[in-house]
């Protein structure tokens, strides 16, 4: 199956998600306001969604300095590099919530794992939300109205206990479902029992997303040190019993330190239990790269060439297994704005 875009605009796709931030022009007001999440890649920092040759890619933007320039022409909008142009024809894509065509809510940014990797237990108590039940249905309700609205996906970091925060996102996907009945619905918990799966699917969800983060053991251990590797997998494996082949799917962060074979590998033993990784460059910032420092050692930036190079040999492994992220129809995969996605990108 060939990609949706063309090899030069899957390649500058890469290059912009290696690189830094997004410096916008004196004055330059976007005509939406920007993003500030507080889970996922960009936790912490304001961001746009810059489409462009039939892709998408969310950058952190800033006032000050940037690996890249946006220039604005009379409302035309490129991107320069390096002083050079680099994207013609840029525009910017409006998010509903959090994502593009769909509302992706972190119900609570508190999280009691403090993975190495995340930033969203650093945030300061004003960035995050403390959204109520009742809030995040009415956000969910009011992006349905929006043009382009394909679906909702939940995340959430664990306040207290998983037991607890899957209960909270069960009450919600049954509330969300009650409200949008034709809706996809799909959720990212933590989980670490099978019966919390259960309840997620009998609640309405769709599709799941529970992530290993690492395949590397020595890696995964040291990043996420409270967490329990082995029963993440068993975890892994009931869901595509309880949702089916290719509605499930799982972060691999890479850039940690390990070796392309074990990513690959991690993408073979997901896709022979029936689920569809998400492949992850790690990005460091302010919030994570001291911890990120102190446990692994200084880090080599992740290349815009390995990301293309890991996004084909994943497209291969998927179609030995009869698997597509394109087939997603909520959370990252669909949302393709973080990751080089294989069948759409490559």
């Amino acid at each position: 199956m060939e990609a949706k875009v063309t090899a030069e605009s899957a390649r500058k796709k890469a290059e912009l998600l290696a690189g830094g931030p997004v410096l916008l022009p004196l004055g330059f007001k976007p005509p939406f306001p920007p993003s500030r999440s507080t889970a996922g890649p960009g936790t912490g920092y304001p961001e746009l969604v810059f489409s462009f040759g039939g892709t998408r890619v969310r950058k952190a933007i800033s006032r000050e300095s940037g690996d890249f320039l946006l220039r604005d022409d009379a409302g035309t909008l490129s991107i320069l590099k390096g002083g050079e142009p680099f994207i013609e024809g840029a525009e910017l894509q409006p998010t509903l919530l959090h994502a593009p065509f769909q509302a992706f809510i972190n119900v609570d940014s508190r999280c009691a794992y403090r993975c190495v990797f995340c930033g969203s237990h650093r945030l300061e108590p004003h960035a995050t939300k403390d959204l109520t039940d009742d809030r995040i249905v009415e956000m969910a309700v009011n992006a349905s109205r929006e043009r382009g609205f394909t679906g909702v996906a939940l995340t959430s970091g664990v306040a207290q206990s998983p037991a607890e925060t899957t209960r909270r996102l069960a009450g919600l996907i049954e509330r969300i479902r009650e409200a949008l009945p034709e809706a996809p619905v799909g959720v990212e918990p933590y989980v670490t029992r099978s019966d919390q799966i259960d309840s997620l699917r009998e609640a309405g969800a769709e599709e799941i997303k529970i992530n290993i983060e690492s395949f590397d053991r020595d890696v995964f251990e040291k990043i996420c040190p409270d967490r329990d590797y082995e029963m993440i997998l068993r975890r892994v494996d009931h869901a595509c019993e309880v949702f089916g082949r290719n509605k499930v799917c799982s972060n691999i962060i890479f850039g940690l330190g390990e070796t392309d074979e074990t990513i690959l590998n991690g993408v073979r033993a997901l896709a022979g239990m029936g689920a569809v990784a998400t492949l992850r460059a790690i990005r460091v910032s302010a919030l994570n790269r001291d911890d990120l420092d102190r446990t692994l050692g200084e880090l080599r930036p992740v290349t815009a060439s390995r990301m293309l190079d890991l996004a084909r040999e994943q497209k291969t492994i998927l179609q030995d297994h009869g698997l597509s992220p394109l087939g997603f129809k909520t959370m990252c995969h669909a949302c393709l704005a973080c990751d080089i996605v294989p069948f759409w990108d490559v």
